[in-house]
């Protein structure tokens, strides 16, 4: 199942920057869902495309709008392809925006879609370092333009839990096995199995430390010498098929409930 852009339901149907100004007037707002996906352009260790987060949600939206309704009133954004990476920073082909930058970029485009009408968006992230950031954002948006907000991080949604290991699933944060499977089965020519690395940082074991709990900062070049936390030498291309089939299908579900999602049905009104 190789990708391919701009083919597909999600680009021929569904893709916003696709239709004209009279189109986009016309579309009935109160139940529109616009999606922006929010990557990065970063190191992935020896094998893999600094491309590789920005590539993993365009990929997994393309198989989640393919298992849409045609009739979905959900519309892609191009996704952001620069994140918060600073990281990464040292390490060659990372390329970040500073925190404030990207706030800023996030906060036009969500104001420039209240101007056109829309009531509902979606930050899909697919790079860890933007996590906090766009969860921050996400309320900020809220209280600036009135927006119903949501936030989306495929990566923890558990889509790959049947395809890796305990170990993986735990401490593989980064260019490991999920990763690796997923931009292999989408372009495998831009992968290098021949350079694919296996290292796992000495994670704190403690009740407080523990890397899910975030207790500490760091960046990359104080988890790992190849720039990798996984075992990515367990990658396979049928691996990275079953995991976005897996995937688009979660995601696909998610946006059909934001969509129906009425912010107002949260207060119980007397």
């Amino acid at each position: 199942m190789t990708f391919s852009r701009y083919t597909g339901k999600a680009w021929d149907r569904h893709f916003f920057p696709r239709l004209s100004k009279l189109e986009v007037d016309q579309l009935p707002k109160d139940d529109a869902l616009i999606v922006l996906p929010v990557g990065a352009v970063e190191q992935h260790g020896p094998h893999m495309p600094v491309f590789t987060d920005t590539l993993i949600s365009e990929v997994l939206l393309t198989e989640a709008f393919h298992q849409l309704p045609d009739d979905a009133n959900i519309w892609l954004l191009p996704a952001i392809p620069y994140g918060k990476s600073t990281e990464h920073l040292g390490h060659p082909g990372t390329i970040t925006l500073s925190a404030t930058t990207l706030m800023a970029v996030v906060m036009d485009i969500a104001k420039s879609l209240t101007r056109s009408g829309f009531q509902k968006l979606v930050l899909v992230n697919s790079h860890g370092g933007n996590t906090d950031l766009l969860n921050m954002m996400a309320r900020e948006i809220r209280i600036e333009t009135g927006l119903a907000v949501f936030r989306l991080d495929p990566g923890g949604l558990g889509g790959a839990d049947e395809w890796i290991t305990p170990l993986e699933k735990q401490a593989g944060i980064h260019a490991g096995d999920m990763e690796t499977s997923l931009v292999m089965s989408a372009v495998p020519h831009w992968v290098h199995m021949e350079a694919a690395p296996t290292e796992f940082p000495n994670y704190p074991s403690s009740r407080y430390l523990g890397l899910r709990n975030r207790a500490f900062a760091w960046v990359m070049d104080d988890l790992s010498h190849s720039g990798i936390s996984g075992d990515a030498t367990q990658a396979t291309i049928q691996k990275g098929e079953a995991m976005t089939a897996s995937y688009g299908a979660m995601i696909a579900e998610a946006l059909l409930e934001f969509q129906a999602f009425d912010m107002k049905s949260l207060k119980q009104y007397r």
